[in-house]
């Protein structure tokens, strides 16, 4: 869908720039031309600049339109998928190269942001909350094995201990992660669109891809323009229609739906979090929540599949947050949204090269804020000649989901339900 509107959230009302950048006329040429104007393209696009390749960038409404702009804004490690899941499936070997890499997202966006002064709200520390004792031990497990993969800038805490950080009586324990964060997802997106303009990068927006012609020197094509290059970087994940048609069977668009609340008191932010932290509980269908920079409470949860959009986002989340925070009955919501991640079915990235010349990456399954900023680093390297980590990702299977495109919808949403009853019996 291309549109120069953003939707109405509390981050399109508060943007640091509100620049259109023009469609893409005519032809052009470049080193690399990125379709997907959102963390992974413009990581990609930055990483390249930096290191003196010409760079086009095609997308297809604005910059951080999908996910990028939309998100929670948590700076979460990992994958979706853990360590030891990875060990377990595919090898140690491989758990090992993938825990390397595990913790290195936030350091990005951390370089990017300061040699580039991106203004963004950025704050320290997130926090994993348990809902229950299982969720609890599972933490105490987390911890030992981020710490086995040297990151260990962690803090468990107890029942009672809690309450200094989350002002809700929700919660049995929880994992401090002191090298977490959070940021504005949208200005930190178009921060990057700017750093990539800053080393002579080129923005296109409002300019869908229509087709890639695929040969030694492939053309990406829009309705008015055209890109030929000696690389394409596919960035569209789960706003990419039509451009690759095997990868999108095998992964599934889903919304999350947020709110932002009217700007709280500074006695009612120290009471819900004391020091500013963000927090995403440990239930399977989470909810997550964190102060916006001018005091406002996001909070978000809840997934619909196949990136349906609901009626009533508030009639989804307001309840959520209540149980969490009662002391917040009759709080005005001044936004609500919704956006789409992209689901894979192992909830593992999904890296890849066509003809060795068009790279793609894609299907964080929840955490792209970290994942998309460490994909353009190394998706960078591959193109520079430097494709071991690149590598490490593109090796691990890709399946499509089971019945194709008709069942994975009710496939998954079966798999939500079992999991959604596990949490609520704490088993």
């Amino acid at each position: 869908m291309s549109t120069s509107v953003y939707p109405h959230s509390y981050y399109a009302a508060s943007i640091n720039d509100t620049r259109i950048r023009h469609s893409l006329q005519g032809d052009h040429t470049a080193d690399i031309c990125v379709v997907g104007a959102g963390f992974t393209g413009l990581s990609t696009a930055l990483h390249l600049a930096e290191r003196g390749f010409k760079v086009i960038v095609l997308e297809a409404s604005r910059i951080g339109y999908g996910a990028s702009g939309r998100n929670g804004g948590q700076i979460v490690h990992s994958y979706s998928r853990d360590m030891d899941f990875i060990e377990r499936m595919y090898g140690k070997e491989v758990g090992n190269k993938m825990g390397a890499m595990a913790f290195e997202g936030a350091q990005v966006i951390r370089r990017i942001v300061s040699d580039y002064d991106i203004q963004c709200d950025l704050k320290p520390g997130g926090i994993f909350a348990a809902c229950n004792n299982k969720q609890f031990d599972e933490l105490q497990s987390k911890k030992a094995l981020w710490e086995s993969y040297g990151h260990t800038e962690l803090s468990l805490l107890d029942k009672h201990q809690v309450p200094d950080y989350i002002g809700s009586q929700r919660y049995t324990g929880a994992l401090l992660d002191h090298s977490s964060g959070h940021l504005h997802p949208l200005n930190l997106v178009l921060g990057e669109a700017n750093a990539v303009e800053s080393l002579g990068g080129m923005i296109f927006e409002n300019s869908a891809v229509t087709r890639i012609e695929e040969g030694s020197q492939p053309t990406v094509h829009t309705a008015n323009g055209s890109v030929r290059c000696n690389f394409v970087m596919v960035a569209g994940n789960a706003y990419l229609t039509g451009l690759l048609p095997e990868q999108e069977q095998k992964s599934m668009p889903c919304g999350t739906q947020v709110i932002c609340t009217e700007p709280l008191s500074e006695s009612q932010q120290k009471e819900l979090l004391p020091h500013d932290n963000c927090v995403e509980d440990c239930n399977y269908l989470l909810d997550y929540y964190r102060l916006t920079g001018d005091g406002r409470l996001i909070y978000g949860g809840g997934v619909t599949y196949g990136a349906r959009e609901p009626d009533k986002i508030e009639s989804l989340i307001v309840p959520n947050m209540l149980k969490t925070f009662p002391q917040l009955k009759g709080t005005k919501v001044d936004y609500a949204w919704t956006g789409n991640f992209l689901l894979t079915l192992m909830r593992l990235p999904q890296f890849g090269r066509i003809n060795g010349n068009i790279f793609y990456a894609q299907g964080y399954s929840g955490h792209g804020v970290t994942s998309t900023h460490l994909a353009g680093k190394i998706i960078g390297e591959a193109i520079s000649g430097q494709a071991e980590r690149f590598d490490v990702f593109a090796g691990l299977p890709q399946y499509p989901f089971p019945g194709g495109r008709t069942m994975r919808i009710p496939y998954t949403a079966m798999g939500a339900w079992y999991y959604t009853l596990r949490d609520k019996l704490g088993i």
